[in-house]
Formats: structure tokens, C-alpha cells, sequence
């Protein structure tokens, strides 16, 4: 992967309801916020921006293990995001707390990958900018 830029398109459908586009070969998403603003039939933003963190996360972990020459059969990750009010009252994502379960046999492998990977994650790296992000891992041995 090299820099350079990516766009996405968000029309608003109806009330609280948009579509996201990336391109012409991604299937569109829609969006949508939590009542009583929207029906909250799809992620609203921040639901979204916890997924891409957790998604980062995992597939950075897999890269480094698959670059280690490791398998991760499985793996997956919850992510809890904390909404409170700023000092001017409005609602602001303060906190977010990633729990991923990795398996995988290699235990001297993921040791490394472990203390590296998440430097590697764009989106993490990117929100923690702004917003601490604590991620715990909890490795699900392959039986």
C-alpha cells in the first residue's frame, strides 16, 4: 500500500438516512442515527469509526503474523466507545476500548507481533490523535 488519497460519497437518503459510497466496485452502506432522530435501522458515524478500529486492529494483527509466516485461523474483536458531553454540552466519543480474541498456534511469533502491530494500524494510530484508544488482546489458542 502506498499514501495518496481515497474518497467516499455520503448522500443524505431521507431524514436521518444516508448511503456511502466508495466506488463503483464496493457495495453501497447506509448509515443512519439512533432514535428519536433517525429509526437507527443502520450504524449511525460513531458505530462505524469503532468498527474501523476494530477492523484495523485485526487485520494488522493478521499481517504481521502472515509476514511472520504464522496463521490466525480466527480472530475477531469488540469495541466499546465511551459518548459523553464536552464542556459546551455537546456529545463527544472520550474513550475507546478494544478487546480482540486472536487463535493462533505460533506463541513465539505472536509475542512479536503482539508488541508491534498496532503501530502498523492506520486507524488507530490516526483517532488516537484525538481520542486514547486501549486495546487488550485476548489470544484463543488453536486446539
Amino acid at each position: 500500500m502506498e499514501g495518496g488519497e481515497f474518497h467516499t460519497r455520503v448522500c443524505r437518503v431521507e431524514e436521518y438516512k444516508f448511503r456511502v459510497s466508495f466506488n463503483n466496485k464496493i457495495e453501497d452502506i447506509y448509515t443512519d442515527e439512533p432514535e428519536p432522530l433517525g429509526k437507527g435501522e443502520y450504524p449511525n458515524a460513531g458505530k462505524l469509526l469503532a468498527a474501523a478500529v476494530g477492523n484495523c486492529l485485526c487485520a494488522s494483527l493478521v499481517f504481521c503474523m502472515e509476514k511472520s509466516h504464522a496463521e490466525v485461523p480466527n480472530i475477531s474483536a469488540e469495541v466499546s466507545a465511551k459518548l459523553e458531553r464536552n464542556e459546551h454540552g455537546r456529545f463527544r466519543i472520550t474513550h475507546m476500548s478494544v478487546n480482540m480474541f486472536p487463535q493462533f498456534e505460533d506463541a513465539a511469533r505472536f509475542d512479536r507481533c503482539r508488541q508491534v502491530f498496532e503501530d502498523f494500524c492506520i486507524v488507530t494510530q490516526s483517532v488516537r490523535a484525538g481520542i486514547p484508544v486501549d486495546v487488550q488482546i485476548y489470544p484463543v489458542k488453536k486446539s
